[in-house]
């Protein structure tokens, strides 16, 4: 159903010709995936829940993916979970109020990349720790302190 350039587009034109309450499920699982023009997550996966409403097309998502982000204390890089759950309404008409002004294309084509990019954004802690007791770096000569102990900080410990 997806294919690999666009993964996240999703073909809901015929939901056109069926009754309000009709819904699908679509499932995803990606292990690499580039989110334009800054994101990229591992290990991927998920699922949308698209249902017919009277005023459009509603998206209930949960996904969980990985980021590749640095952490703040010790600057080592490690795999950060992050994971989303998301209702968006996309509106068939462009007069349809919507809160996030999301709308259905006349190509029946919804690319979900954008959205569930700002929402994996906003789950991406602003000071990524590896781990909670993480000792961070010596401030003298800058030996990671969770590998090993510099001479620096034995004097510290013994004053």
């Amino acid at each position: 159903m997806s294919n690999q350039r666009y993964p996240l587009l999703i073909n809901v034109g015929f939901f056109n010709n069926l009754p309000i309450g009709s819904y699908r499920d679509i499932h995803f699982d990606n292990p690499q995936l580039h989110l334009p023009p800054d994101l990229d997550v591992n290990d991927f996966s998920g699922h949308v829940h698209i249902s017919r409403t009277p005023q459009g097309l509603l998206f209930e998502g949960a996904f969980k993916a990985f980021a590749r982000v640095e952490c703040v204390r010790c600057l080592e890089p490690y795999d950060q979970l992050l994971e989303i759950d998301f209702n968006e309404v996309y509106a068939y008409k462009s007069h349809t109020f919507t809160e996030s002004n999301l709308y259905v294309p006349e190509d029946g084509n919804v690319d979900l990349s954008p959205v569930i990019r700002e929402y994996l954004m906003l789950e991406n802690p602003i000071k990524p720790l590896c781990r909670p007791d993480c000792q961070g770096l010596c401030i003298v000569c800058g030996e990671n302190l969770n590998t090993s102990t510099c001479e620096h900080q034995a004097r510290i410990k013994i004053e």
